[in-house]
């Protein structure tokens, strides 16, 4: 009977850690990431340093009909910011609007992808592009849509228009709700239908095995394994519900209840047309971040619950 001998590895003292293999095809590397560096550097981090340094600065003029110029201010606009009520409330009205909005629309989103992905279902091809076709329609041109259906006067649903007032103070926030909600559902669906198409069938093998039915499988195998698409989605849909503009702007025409602080966004675009760039500045700095740290707690929770 022969024995085997097992080497073990022998730290030796004074032997350096082993040296890191050097990075290959570094040129390459370079190439291939240097343009998207160029274009993020040019259009994202640029104007975001410039909308920073401009929030920083307040306009001075000498006398009452002297000429303008911009001199370093710090944080008066932040203060100024902080101080306006109006700003403030249309926070609080987009993030109602996101919490019944958005739950509703993945809702949807998600119905529509597992019925796409059920083998019980006829005509995916002609279903799937109805969902999605939505989309496809510029978000100004879908609010001129519903804004017209909406209205009294010039809906073809007057039986409904004419007793029940979509544009008044009360429910207009609601009819925009249901335009993102009618553009949105079809791309939301499309991201959690590629989700599903990519678990390996030998997944749904094993539950239908076990006995398990369509429902069931929808319950207990699908959307679990599509939760990080829902995640994902949810993330986009909390940073486009901050982002709320083409369709207050648009409604502004048919509802005199859409006033020019109604969103965020809505009120940094009226303080640019005063023009106040400066306080527009720090108004897009301050909903920035608070659109970041609303994602960025969202992901979080959602990564404590995935490792509980």
């Amino acid at each position: 009977m022969t024995s085997t001998q097992v080497v073990a590895p022998v730290l030796v003292r004074g032997t350096h850690a082993p040296r890191r293999l050097p990075v290959p095809h570094k040129r390459a590397i370079a190439f291939f990431v240097l343009p998207f560096g160029a274009l993020f550097a040019l259009f994202y981090a640029l104007p975001v340093g410039y909308a920073v340094w401009q929030s920083l600065l307040v306009v001075e003029r000498e006398g009452t009909f002297g000429p303008a110029r911009q001199v370093f201010g710090g944080l008066a606009q932040y203060e100024q910011v902080f101080q306006n009520g109006p700003f403030w409330t249309s926070v609080g009205r987009v993030l109602l609007f996101g919490a019944v909005q958005v739950p509703v629309m993945l809702l949807l989103a998600l119905v529509f992808a597992l019925l796409l992905d059920s083998p019980l279902l006829r005509g995916k091809r002609f279903f799937r592009l109805a969902f999605f076709v939505p989309y496809a329609v510029p978000g100004v041109v879908a609010a001129i849509m519903w804004g017209f259906l909406y209205s009294p006067n010039l809906s073809p649903f007057t039986a409904v228009t004419s007793n029940v007032d979509l544009l008044s103070a009360d429910l207009v926030l609601w009819a925009m709700a249901n335009v993102v909600t009618w553009v949105y559902v079809g791309y939301n669906m499309l991201i959690i239908y590629s989700s599903l198409l990519a678990i390996p069938t030998e997944v749904y093998e094993a539950a239908r095995l076990d006995g398990a039915g369509q429902l069931r499988i929808a319950w207990s195998v699908k959307i679990p394994l599509v939760l990080p698409a829902i995640v994902l989605t949810t993330v986009f849909s909390i940073i486009g519900t901050l982002q709320l503009l083409a369709e207050p702007q648009v409604f502004r025409s048919f509802s005199s209840a859409v006033t020019s602080t109604f969103t965020p966004n809505l009120t940094v675009y009226s303080t640019s047309s005063v023009p106040n760039f400066n306080l527009a500045a720090a108004f897009s700095v301050v909903l920035a971040l608070a659109t970041f740290v609303l994602s960025f707690a969202f992901l979080k929770l959602t990564q404590k619950k995935g490792v509980q």
